[in-house]
Order: C-alpha cells, then structure tokens, then sequence
C-alpha cells in the first residue's frame, strides 16, 4: 500500500504495519496491533453517560462560550493548526529545555504568518496561541507590552510605536519584576535619572539585585522593553539634588533591529531552565548607565517637562499599573477554561476507569464500578466541576468592569479604579489557587495513570503552577484587597460624607441593619438568595473584625496578614457566588427550563461546598445556623449524586479539543487505553534505541561505543 501520510497532513491514515515513512508510528507492526481493550469499551461507556444525560450541550457551550464568537473562532483556527506539522504534539515531551525554545519561537513565527495568510485578528490570533498550549515566547509582546503602549504612552507615542509593532518589527517585553523585587513594586531599584544637560535619561542598575528578573520574552526574543524604573528628577535644571517620584515606564530598545545583539551597555539574557515554561524566555537585564531620550517615557498621565525639570503626576497614581490590572482581570476569565480542562479529563477518565464491584451486590459477576461512582472521587472533582462555571460569571464580569472602568478613566473619572484594582487582586488571588489547585487534586484523583505522561496534566500543571506567584504573589496582593475593604469600612463607620462606592454603600448597610442586632441566621437551605446573602453577611462581618483590629485597636499590619488574607478570600468568594447567583437571575439568561437547573444544581453544589470549607466564619457572623452547617455534608453528597449522571455532558459543554487536551485519559472517544499504549509502544523514542546495560563497559548505545558518554559529558 503506498503511503498517504503527505496526504492526511501529516496523520498517517495507512493500516498498522503499512506505513513505508521512517518516522510514522504504524510502522513496526506485532502482534499488539490487534488486542482491544477488556469490554466494556471506552467508548461505549462514554456513549452510555452520554445517552443518560438531558443536559444540553450546544445551549450550553452557547451560553458559555459565545462571548467574542470562541466557538466559531475555536472551530476555524483548529481546522488550521491541526493539519500543520509544526503543531504536532506526539513526541514533544521528549524535548529538552532549549529544544523547546526552538519550537515556541518557531510556532510563535509561525502563528503570526498564519495570521497574515488567513486574514485573522487579534482574536483569532490568540485563539491559535491558547490552542497551541505553548508558553509561546511572543507572549508578554502580546499580553502586556502592547497594553502597556495602548494604555499609557501619550497619542504622538502610540502614532510613533504602533505602525512598527502592527508591521512586527518591533518585539517588546514588559521588565518591572527584578532579581531583588517582585511584589514590592515600589521597592524596585533599577534608576531613570533624568539629566538636564543633555536632555535624556539615563537607566542604570546600581546593585545585582536591581537587575530586571523573570521578565517573559525578554531573554532572547524581545528587541525592545517596557522598562519600569525609579523616576529621578532634579528640582531644577541647575539642581544636583534629585527628588524620586516613584517607579515609571519607559520604552528602551535592547537590542540591535539587524544583528539582535545586545546593545551596548545592557546586559540581557535568558535565565535558565524553570519549573514549567520551558518555550518561553524568562529573561535577567541590567543596565550600565544607559542613555535613553526624554520620548522614551511613556506619557500619557505623567511627565518630565524636558527645559524646566518640573514633573506632572497622573490625576490617579494607580494607572502606572493599569497593565498589570488588565492582566490580572484576563487570568481570572483564563482560570475557568484551565479548570475545565482538568475536569474535563477527570471525569471522563473518572467514569472509563473501573475499578472493584459494589461491596452491597451478591451478584459476583457484577461489573466493576467507575471511579467516579465512589463520593472519595466525586468530592474531588465534582465541587471543581461547579467552581469552573462560578469562575466563568465572574470573569466575565470582571471583564465588564475592566472594559467600563478604563472607558471611564479615558474620561478622566477614576472612580471605579480603586474597586477594580481591588477585586482583580483578590479574584486573582483566589481564582488562581482553585484551578492551580484543581489540577493536581484531578491529577491525583486519577490513580497511577494520572503520573504518567498520557495525563495531560504534566504540561497544563507546570506551565499554570507559575500563576499563584506571577502578576502578584497570591498571599501578597490579598493585602491590597483587604486594605480597601478597611478603608471603605471606616468610611462607612465615620458616614461623614456619601458612600465613595457600593463597597461602601453595602457596609453602611451590614452596620445599619444587622451589626449587632439581633438579626436572625439567614436559610441557606431554602432559598438560594440566602445563600448570597450569607456570604455577604460573613464578608461585612469579617472586614469590620479586621477594621476593629487596625484602626480601632491598632494592631500592627504585619500581625494581621493572616486576618487580612481571610477577609480578601471571603469578599471573593462572595462575589463568586453572587455573580454566579445573578447570571441565573437575571433577564438576560435566558437558558431553558432544564439547563436553569442544571446550572442551579452546580450553583448550590459551589456555594454549599464553599460554605462547609468556611463553616466557622458563617457561624461567628451569624450567616447560618449551626444545625444548617450540620447539615451542609449530606447535602453536598446528594448534590453531586444528582450531578454525577451529568458529569459528562457538562464536561462535553466546554467544547476542549481533543488537540488541545492531549491527553489519553480524556479524549472525547474514550479510547483511553489503546491512547495510552499507543504512546508508550509507538511513540516513546526511547524505544527505538538499543541500550548496553552492563556496568563494565562504558558504551551507553549498543553499538556506539563510548560516543553517547562523551555527548552526555559535553552537556554538563
């Protein structure tokens, strides 16, 4: 049989053993090709759960997915990147580190002539770019150094520096993290020292530990940065004595637009292998001295008057990190399709997996049950389940306040960024700890097969372990949620003037109607506003504990951290449930009758489940009763009782690719275990090698002699 694989992209669609390519997994044939699995097969099994199940799958990927047109967008980039060999994920685990730089950036090239070649946009491009799954190195480019332009550099800047970024000759990163400071923005060392005489500044790194750190891009692809450095401004232009008005961003070419050099007085580089992130280019940067011209300040709410010294600050501070709030703002939405894709594998895996007979049966011929059967599972991934969709409704809310909050500041109203910054940093605090944290509990919940390579969760949980700690350490930012949760409490303690906000608004009103009086606990049990209400109560009630504690008691902020994580979780979880609550009850639902109560079903699993891990809190702010939080087990486990027939289909909603997932245990057909071999028989390179084991010789490769040993050697 000639061979068809030029003509099946790549895809070898020759019968095993048939194949004449030299590289195609068909090609050694044994008599492994022809076992099946033990019945019932994966695939019956999925189609039984399926066939069980009234949820309704195109509404509800409609009702989830329609925002900017993800599905169609999803379905026409797919057909594209399935059929390019470039994207072939068979054997890519077996790269090393900078083999997978090679391959980010070469997709990364790749991708953005695909753009060119099929008219897309920024959408359909980003769509590629998440249907890749590669950390890929233009990453930050896309992410943070173009917002950062758009958002902050003045109209003259953006005329200059959009065209050459649209014509993709300028590549750029963001560099504000430093080898000495992270979180502490403000502590950053890096200088841009603003020099009279010459009329430009001058960017130095005065210590190692001001050099630039960590910055995505940076290490080897970017030819220009978003530097953020300690602006420094004589008090006038015969002054020597400087006044430091605070970390500001400047645009900085680093290196040569020919040769990609450094440029001459930076030191810029890659940092080194990582935990995940191996295709992206973490990069370290210093500065000897570096002269930049005055237009490299991006100006567009703060600037140095070039002739006089005298520097105009922003109406509002908090926009130097208006970037920094769009990327938290983004990871909250990204958090729910990440969490839906180790539940996605979970359950369907979860319900292929046999394992034991029912203990109660007396028919010994019973079948196996599926692991998912078992509440020890289903506890851990059906709460998940229902996180992803409370993620859902809030990230898309938080991007309609992002969205309405800089239409505002565009305005010159900045009276939504203090609630923004506030609720991006919680919410992402929070948001990322679930679906990090999910993706190891799904991968342990799947027994041995979830430590093996067809998983799917190797890449998805080292690539995503790094968002806890990226754009804000998680126990870090949830300081500044619950400083302005204090602060609005104390306003609406002193009510000397209108609410700022309806933070405000909404402590005014737990003071007014329910701290201390004798309010009754709220049914929870009964009635799903409640529920909201409930989490509101503890929320108000904790903030007012951590008000009492510092401005009333004055206890250090330092011997609060612990408090103030605690009242940062409890308003984000709160606005979890009320988002969650409110896109169910609302006009503009509008789902059927019986995908309201699925989705009512998943809300109460959320809630209750959220509920329980917090009992105590709920009980202090006399939220609910004691009896009710006793009753919040049994409930749970009826809950997902009523869930489990539907894990599947729900799972199905989220419409994952089988490409994206690259997973054997979660391919949509439920061939799990002719996946799984197929990898290990066909695919592992490791097998088409002969090996010496013996210990007296020194030849590694039968055949090779001492040659692999030296290669091995020069390596290290």
């Amino acid at each position: 049989m000639a061979c068809s694989c030029s003509k099946s992209g790549g895809k070898c669609a020759c019968s095993p053993g048939a194949c004449t390519c030299p590289n195609c997994s068909k090609k050694s044939r044994d008599f492994t090709d022809f076992l099946k699995p033990a019945t019932p097969t994966g695939p019956d099994i999925l189609a039984k759960e399926r066939s069980q199940s009234d949820v309704p799958i195109e509404e509800l990927s409609t009702h989830l997915l329609s925002r900017n047109d993800f599905l169609p967008r999803q379905d026409r980039v797919l057909r594209v990147l399935i059929n390019e060999p470039l994207f072939n994920k068979d054997k890519q685990q077996n790269l090393s580190r900078p083999e997978r730089y090679h391959l980010g950036l070469a997709r990364a090239k790749k991708l953005r002539r695909l753009s060119d070649q099929h008219g897309w946009d920024d959408e359909d491009h980003a769509m590629g770019q998440y249907l890749c799954d590669d950390v890929s190195p233009y990453m930050v480019h896309y992410a943070m150094f173009i917002t950062t332009i758009r958002e902050q550099a003045d109209e003259q800047q953006r005329a200059y520096w959009n065209p050459k970024i649209e014509a993709g000759d300028v590549m750029g990163c963001y560099a504000q993290t430093e080898l000495g400071h992270g979180s502490n923005v403000k502590g950053i060392e890096c200088e841009a020292r603003w020099d009279p005489k010459t009329k430009d500044f001058v960017l130095h790194s005065p210590t190692l530990t001001a050099s630039k750190w960590w910055n995505g891009t940076m290490g080897r692809t970017a030819n220009h940065a978003i530097v953020v450095a300690q602006l420094l401004v004589p008090k006038s232009a015969e002054s020597s004595d400087y006044v430091n008005h605070g970390p500001h961003p400047f645009i900085v070419q680093i290196r040569d637009m020919k040769t990609h050099k450094n440029m001459p007085g930076i030191a810029v580089g890659d940092i080194g292998p990582k935990y995940g992130y191996a295709p992206m280019d973490n990069g370290y940067m210093l500065f000897d001295h570096f002269r930049i011209p005055h237009s490299a300040m991006l100006s567009n709410y703060s600037r140095v008057d070039p002739n006089t010294c005298t520097y105009s600050k922003p109406a509002n501070p908090a926009v130097v990190y208006g970037s920094l709030t769009y990327v938290r703002a983004s990871i909250i939405m990204h958090a729910r399709l990440i969490m839906a894709r180790a539940v996605t594998i979970a359950v369907r895996y979860g319900c292929v997996r046999r394992q034991f007979q029912d203990r109660d049966s007396n028919d010994k011929h019973a079948p196996e049950l599926s692991v998912l059967d078992y509440p020890t599972v289903q506890i851990r991934i059906l709460p998940l389940l229902a996180t992803a969709f409370a993620l859902h409704y809030t990230g898309q809310a938080m991007q309609d306040l992002y969205a309405g909050t800089r239409a505002q500041i565009d305005r010159g109203d900045f009276s939504k960024l203090a609630v923004l910054h506030a609720q991006s940093s919680g919410l992402k605090s929070l948001c990322t700890e679930l679906a990090a944290n999910s993706i190891e509990t799904c991968r342990r919940a799947m027994g041995g097969h979830g430590f093996g390579g067809g998983s799917g969760y190797i890449q998805l949980n080292n690539d995503y372990l790094s968002k806890p700690t990226v754009e804000g350490d998680n126990w870090m930012i949830t300081q500044q949620t619950a400083s302005y949760l204090i602060k609005r409490m104390a306003s609406a303690v002193s009510s000397k003037s209108k609410p700022e906000d309806e933070v405000d608004e909404a402590c005014r009103g737990w003071l007014k109607d329910e701290h201390n009086k004798n309010v009754p606990t709220l049914k929870v049990l009964h009635d799903d506003q409640a529920i909201v209400q409930a989490f509101h109560r503890r929320s108000r009630y904790l903030t007012y504990q951590a008000y009492v504690a510092r401005e009333v008691k004055k206890q250090s902020w330092n011997s609060l951290l612990l408090q103030l994580r605690k009242v940062s979780h409890a308003e984000s979880q709160s606005i979890l449930v009320t988002n969650f609550y409110n896109a169910l009850h609302t006009d503009q639902s509008q789902v059927s009758p019986t995908l309201q109560g699925h989705l009512t079903t998943l809300f109460r699993l959320f809630a209750y489940y959220t509920m329980d891990a917090e009992a105590r809190d709920f009980l202090k702010a006399n939220a609910v009763s004691d009896a009710d939080l006793d009753e919040l087990p049994s409930l749970i486990q009826q809950l997902m009782s009523d869930i489990r027939p539907h894990a599947v289909r729900l799972v199905d909603s989220w419409k994952v690719p089988d490409f994206l997932l690259d997973s054997a245990l979660g391919r949509s057909d439920g061939k799990v275990y002719e996946d799984l071999f197929n990898r290990a028989h066909r695919l592992n390179p490791l097998n088409e090698i002969t090996f010496n084991p013996h210990y007296k010789s020194d030849e590694i490769v039968m055949g090779k002699g001492s040659d692999e040993l030296r290669k091995i050697l020069a390596k290290l």
